[in-house]
């Protein structure tokens, strides 16, 4: 069943097979629930779910960044650096939505430095997932980055397993005592993480409930981000670029050239406690 209603408890409802999917337009386009076979799998509670980082992932140092020779400054909310972008804190409009898929846009704005548009489209399948995300100048050209943060369960509440994560990296990014990537690649170390690998060949990560679930979240984004550091869930975030990448690695938007990315989760019941 779909809905229009786009309160809090609402949201957009899509339905596929034995999995729903209910996406938060007002609250940062987020991902509220995901349901399979009945069976809860993302974080809940206001902050989590699965939300998008645009337009930046992770932090940025001090908030600060360049363009050409004029700095930037973003509001702090992760002291002392800005973190996450703005489109998680922001009501996006629902384009469309047709039972199985939907559409939802917003427009970038203060304190964002550039005019521009944000889509965000969910199409969902009775074993998957798939989110693709772009972003398009209304004027001038900027750096910006795509990405997404998922709070995965860490145990799924039916007694069984907490998540192990698998994941074959080329490096690490090497993390400074401000959270910050130093520069330097570094192979990959043992977690628990809160750092941001390099997948030159696309994000590819399985997350296994042993004897229940087996998802995995993919992506043509050459950058994922590892969090485990907490006892509830573990995160899994696919992007455009590092942390802090609009001074390291600035990727334009372009008026011919628009920034896109999609991520897939795709899943299947594992053993006698499948889901």
């Amino acid at each position: 069943m779909t809905t229009h209603d786009t309160t809090e408890t609402q949201g957009v409802r899509l339905a596929a097979g034995d999995a729903e999917l209910t996406v938060l337009p007002e609250s940062g386009c987020r991902i509220g629930s995901l349901r399979i076979g009945g069976t809860e799998v993302l974080r809940q509670g206001a902050g989590f779910g699965s939300f998008p980082m645009v337009p930046w992932c992770g932090r940025v140092e001090l908030g600060r960044f360049r363009d050409g020779a004029d700095v930037h400054q973003l509001p702090v909310n992760a002291p002392p650096h800005a973190i996450h972008g703005t489109g998680r804190d922001t009501a996006w409009r629902t384009a469309r939505t047709d039972g199985t898929s939907a559409a939802f846009t917003y427009d970038l704005a203060a304190p964002w430095p550039w005019p521009g548009r944000v889509t965000q489209i969910f199409d969902l399948a009775p074993d998957g997932l798939t989110i693709s995300m772009g972003i398009e100048t209304i004027g001038d050209s900027f750096p910006a980055q795509i990405g997404w943060h998922p709070w995965f369960l860490r145990n799924l509440g039916r007694g069984g397993e907490d998540v192990k994560i698998h994941f074959d990296a080329a490096w690490q990014e090497e993390r400074g005592a401000d959270h910050l990537p130093t520069g330097n690649r570094v192979p990959p170390r043992q977690g628990p993480w809160d750092d941001c690998f390099g997948m030159p060949d696309g994000v590819d990560v399985t997350l296994t409930w042993p004897g229940e679930l087996e998802l995995k979240v993919t992506s043509r984004c050459e950058w994922v981000v590892i969090y485990d550091e907490q006892p509830e869930a573990v995160c899994v975030e696919p992007q455009t670029g590092p942390p802090n990448g609009l001074n390291t690695l600035p990727r334009l938007v372009t008026p011919i050239e628009p920034l896109e990315a999609a991520t897939s989760w795709r899943w299947r019941g594992l053993g006698p406690r499948s889901v």
